[in-house]
């Protein structure tokens, strides 16, 4: 029995090392601080190696981490009293062949950021969790302690309104023309 457990939450801890990549995204994506993002994964790392022993169901291993990190998110905002909105995104290396290639993707990229930087925060998290990570709405409704016909209206709303901020930063886009 004891063979199985130690097994067990030897795999758990190299899921939680392969997990600090995608708890990384995701807190980048609710604070637009690349360090912060850093923190908040490291906290939620050691908070949750330390509470291994805690997790009760090791399916649910994933919601249990991201719950966690929402913890810190949540612990990181009481402390500062405000909502981060940092505006200031960080470049994201690219291995697209040309400059030009790459100079529209990044576009794209930061387009869809500050988009979802101009969401309410409760928004902001349910998108990122659906929609980047792929979680459930049962498991975004765990991690975030909010009723599941919650996270379904956010994930509505949000995604409404990103269609439409994305829309309205296409047409203010200068367009070029022709010269002959």
């Amino acid at each position: 029995m004891n063979w199985l457990q130690s097994r067990e939450q030897r795999e758990l801890m190299e899921q939680m090392r392969a997990s600090r990549g995608r708890l990384y995204r995701v807190a980048f994506a609710w604070s637009h601080d690349a360090a912060l993002a850093d923190d908040l994964a490291q906290e939620a790392l050691t908070r949750g190696l330390s509470r291994i022993d805690q997790l009760r169901e090791s399916a649910k291993f994933m919601s249990w981490l991201f719950s966690i990190l929402n913890r810190c998110w949540i612990d990181h905002l009481r402390a500062q009293r405000r909502d981060v909105d940092d505006e200031s995104l960080t470049e994201l290396p690219s291995d697209l062949p040309g400059p030009d290639i790459h100079a529209e993707r990044q576009e794209t990229v930061n387009r869809v950021r500050s988009a979802i930087a101009a969401l309410p925060l409760g928004q902001r998290q349910v998108v990122t969790l659906v929609d980047l990570e792929g979680f459930s709405y049962a498991e975004v409704a765990e991690v975030l302690e909010i009723p599941i016909g919650t996270v379904m209206s956010r994930l509505c709303r949000a995604r409404g309104s990103l269609r439409e901020l994305l829309m309205e930063q296409v047409a203010a886009q200068p367009r070029l023309r022709s010269v002959k």
